[in-house]
């Protein structure tokens, strides 16, 4: 294992954290907090930590599998610890597992908060919670690939370590191109968001944090009922950005790049909107006559919709009030959750499309042995390692939730609550049913079950195999060993 450039990229990685965290800072000296000072302290300390361990660049900067995984979950890892530190010293969140629970919720995308009130935060402490979101949505390695020049072709493992979805591939030339061009992509349509919802009414400082929970598909509010008491045209907007920011990233890139009929032979994207509509209707027939008029119940019906499948956990109204058939199917959704390539979380669309397709082939094989087929994708052969890594994911997949459940049901609460609990955190969207809905939280949770839950935001975020491979003892096997003498002739 290659520890030098571990380093390296641990320490870029917190003075990264550090440069972002000056936007919270410029935040409290807008609104002449008194929490701005433990920011600013800690930015200048992160900045020069990471300036002072990252300033010799290893000169083997090669990244294996082992290497990127490694590298990823100690970066999410060190952010979410390093991240955490201001909410304990504003004695905003004064216990450190709770200010873990809450950091590591908004790096993962998650949005699971353990806050009571959430406007009795200041706005420095608000902004930073949701600036996590908006870090975490597109991966901070992602970034570090975008803006640090790292050669050497294998940097690609770093990416796909942290990019959600089956496979990842480069979508130009060169990694640190196809970084800049997703953050670029990223950064435009976060902007744009920002920019309509002003203009539509919403203060400055609510639509920042909204579009930054919006874009990493994460769910922290700035408000204690979520987005209930927006109007409906900021509810419609922000519902249609959710569904903008579930989708695979590659279908804005073809676009950029006028490849339009690309953009349209992606069949995720097709299932994707697909779901969303069909979800959309049953719910909306389900839950008829529970609003005053059609308009209304169409727009819970999609916001919410849009709100779970991408994973982002916002609220415009109470679902766990609805009947069951509609519960039901958003627990569905939390499960089957967004695009690959997207910022939204989830086993994801294109995993259960690969699945699908290998049990359809596996049906015909019984009845017709001697045919050979391979599964096709867009035009394009699924090769049998993609095969392979996607019925793995659902078996550690479903032993990560079943333990986790294990764990959680010690406590006694109800199977509902449980479950959903555990598939919210795993599935990274954070509201689910009955204890955990969406007007309540996860306060009341002991220490251990809090832990597991961390443990299952990171996972879910990471697609669980780089927490894996970074926990396994095998994996720093020979770190400390000396190499063998060579023998003399």
């Amino acid at each position: 294992m290659n520890i030098r450039m571990l380093v390296y990229i641990l320490g870029k990685v917190l003075l990264i954290e550090g440069v972002l965290m000056l936007l919270p800072v410029l935040c409290g000296f807008f609104y002449g907090e008194s929490q701005v000072i433990y920011y600013i302290v800690l930015a200048i300390t992160y900045i020069g930590l990471g300036f002072v361990i990252s300033m010799k660049k290893p000169k083997n900067m090669t990244v294996f599998i082992k290497d990127g995984c490694v590298a990823t979950a100690l970066s999410w890892i060190v952010l979410s610890i390093c991240g955490c530190i201001p909410f304990i010293l504003t004695k905003e969140i004064p216990s450190f597992t709770d200010a873990m629970f809450e950091t590591a919720s908004g790096f993962s995308t998650t949005g699971a908060s353990i806050l009571t009130n959430v406007e009795a935060m200041s706005h420095t402490s608000l902004m930073w919670r949701s600036l996590t979101h908006w870090i975490g949505g597109m991966g901070v390695l992602v970034f570090l690939l975008a803006v640090v020049p790292m050669t050497g072709g294998s940097n690609m493992n770093l990416m796909r370590a942290e990019s959600p979805g089956p496979s990842v591939g480069k979508i130009v030339p060169k990694v640190r191109s196809t970084a800049k061009m997703l953050y670029l992509i990223y950064l435009a349509v976060t902007i744009t968001e920002i920019v309509i919802l002003f203009a539509c009414g919403m203060p400055l400082f609510d639509s920042v944090c909204s579009a930054f929970g919006t874009a990493g598909t994460g769910g922290f509010g700035v408000r204690n009922d979520s987005f209930a008491s927006y109007s409906p045209l900021i509810q419609w907007i922000v519902a249609v950005f959710m569904i903008m920011f579930g989708a695979n990233f590659n279908f804005y890139y073809y676009f950029t790049t006028r490849q339009i009929s690309k953009a349209f032979k992606m069949s995720e994207i097709k299932v994707y909107l697909a779901v969303v509509a069909l979800a959309t209707g049953i719910i909306c027939f389900s839950i008829r006559g529970l609003y005053c008029s059609f308009g209304e119940t169409l727009r819970h019906s999609f916001f919410q919709v849009s709100t779970i499948i991408t994973t982002t956990g916002f609220a415009t109204t109470d679902f766990d009030l609805w009947p069951s058939v509609a519960k039901f199917l958003l627990l569905c959704l939390m499960i089957i959750g967004a695009c690959a390539s997207s910022t939204g979380g989830g086993i994801k669309i294109a995993r259960f499309q690969i699945m699908f397709k290998t049990v359809k082939r596996e049906i015909n094989t019984y009845i017709h042995p001697r045919t050979v087929k391979k599964i096709y994708v867009d035009g394009k052969t699924v090769d049998s390692d993609i095969e392979h890594s996607v019925a793995l994911y659902f078996f550690i997949y479903l032993v990560t939730f079943v333990s986790s459940m294990f764990i959680v049901a010690f406590e006694g609460h109800d199977l509902i609550t449980v479950f959903s609990s555990v598939a919210a955190t795993l599935n990274n969207i954070g509201p689910g049913l009955a204890l955990v809905g969406p007007t309540q939280n996860y306060a009341f949770f002991s220490t251990v079950s809090k832990w597991v839950f961390i443990f299952d935001m990171l996972a879910g975020r990471l697609e669980l195999m780089p927490l894996i491979v970074f926990l396994n003892p095998s994996t720093y096997k020979g770190i400390v060993k000396k190499a063998p003498k060579k023998a003399h002739s």
